[in-house]
């Protein structure tokens, strides 16, 4: 672990506001337009952006082996490829530029004209280009709660669930940022008191709160990346949102799981938070009974203790807290997930992404989907202003944050945010 990055006592010349998801011990990557209409890589520091282009041209990486046009791309999927090694030499770079105590930028006023922005000078943009996607179904308390809503009071699990990483390949092309604004779906419904199905608009659009990791080139094709190297080709994670129309998953998902239900949108966070900078919240995950098999046995602490939190944001503002829940209730871990994944040989690149499925705690207030707030559409949540929702109506914002803490430092991810439109018209 780079503890010299991660020193809690470090501070930056660069100002950060209390309680800011990002000190100068996250130092997070992403994608973002400047005022100039450039787009370059980045990072950020309190509620300042960097441009690593820039900071790159200016020759404050010279002595890292990187390209010169490593940070002037519009995704990360180069900077990624070229692994741990530099990820960790890069972030250790920018920490000692932004360091209190050093002045080789702060006391340099040209340097910072071009290479610090401002918030709103800038506008964040995807930060990988994902290439697969994979949605796995990894919190056991999820899947009890579907299962005893899918099957009337039944909670058992699937009889394969406590032995392998479930998940399902989704469409990497319906993936977008925070503050993009999302359709509801057309598809096929099969109403309660229908006799046949029916095409139309989904009046259950849900939200479902996740979290989701971006790997690196991990192998090639035919050869298993092995549990306990998993982590080195993990370089950082997001917050995510995977969209959901219940009423049509109802319908269509026998017998091959969701399709159009899922594949219309998944939202997730701009800024990606490497694994090193969460390295001071690990902690420990479920018990797993029975015993995985050899090659999904993970040892230490896989887990991360982030905190989660879903809102609805109303058409007039109002906002309500819907769900609480943390990261580390993840059955199946990062590291057990990637290896399963390629187990049979499955190549995964640079910019794929696997997301966590909904991560629900053993709470009501921590479930992480309205279809288990409600009861499967039975019971509506109460609203701040005093209204209801049994799903998300249109013109609701859904907001997750997400965010690890202790005594010394706050590590985050800021948050995905997008507001749900109306569906377009079919003529």
């Amino acid at each position: 672990m780079p503890s010299k990055v991660n020193d809690p006592n470090k501070t930056s010349w660069i100002t950060v506001p209390e309680g800011s998801d990002f000190p100068i011990q996250n130092i997070p990557f992403g994608v973002f337009l400047t005022r100039d209409d450039v787009i370059t890589i980045g990072t950020r520091i309190g509620d300042t952006a960097i441009d690593l282009g820039a900071l790159h041209q200016l020759g404050y990486f010279k002595d890292i082996p990187l390209t010169d046009d490593i940070f002037l791309q519009d995704t990360l999927n180069d900077f990624i490829s070229d692994g741990k090694q530099t990820w960790r030499a890069v972030r250790g770079r920018i920490s000692s530029i932004f360091d209190v105590e050093n002045p080789e930028l702060r006391d340099n006023e040209a340097h910072k004209e071009v290479i610090l922005f401002t918030l709103d000078e800038i506008e964040m943009q995807m930060p990988v280009l994902i290439g697969d996607y994979t949605d796995f179904y990894s919190s056991k308390q999820h899947a009890k709660n579907i299962e005893e809503l899918l099957n009337e009071g039944e909670s058992d699990l699937l009889p394969n669930w406590l032995h392998i990483p479930i998940g399902y390949h989704g469409r990497s092309s319906s993936i977008v940022t925070s503050d993009i604004p999302i359709r509801r779906p057309h598809g096929q419904m099969f109403p309660a008191n229908s006799a046949n199905p029916v095409f139309g608009t989904s009046q259950k659009v849900d939200f479902e709160m996740e979290v989701a990791f971006i790997t690196t080139d991990a192998n090639v094709l035919g050869d298993p990346v092995p549990v306990k190297e998993a982590e080195d080709y993990i370089f950082g994670m997001v917050l995510l949102n995977d969209w959901s129309a219940r009423d049509i998953q109802k319908w269509e998902q026998e017998p091959l799981g969701a399709f159009l239900a899922k594949n219309f949108a998944c939202s997730i966070s701009p800024w990606i938070v490497i694994i090193d900078a969460l390295e001071p919240f690990r902690t420990e995950g479920p018990v797993q009974e029975p015993t995985p098999f050899e090659y999904l046995q993970s040892e230490g602490h896989k887990n991360f203790d982030i905190h989660l939190e879903a809102s609805l944001i109303t058409p007039d503002g109002s906002s309500t807290v819907l769900s609480k829940s943390n990261a580390k209730y993840m059955y199946w871990n990062m590291a057990q997930q990637l290896a399963h994944h390629t187990i049979n040989g499955c190549k995964v690149n640079s910019g794929d992404m696997m997301a966590s499925g909904a991560l629900s705690g053993d709470t009501p207030d921590s479930y992480s989907s309205l279809l288990e707030l409600t009861k499967c559409g039975k019971e509506p949540v109460t609203l701040e202003d005093g209204g209801s929702r049994l799903f998300v109506n249109d013109n609701d914002t859904i907001s997750i944050k997400g965010y690890c803490k202790n005594d010394k430092v706050r590590i985050g991810f800021g948050e995905v945010s997008n507001k749900l439109l109306p569906a377009i018209t079919i003529k």
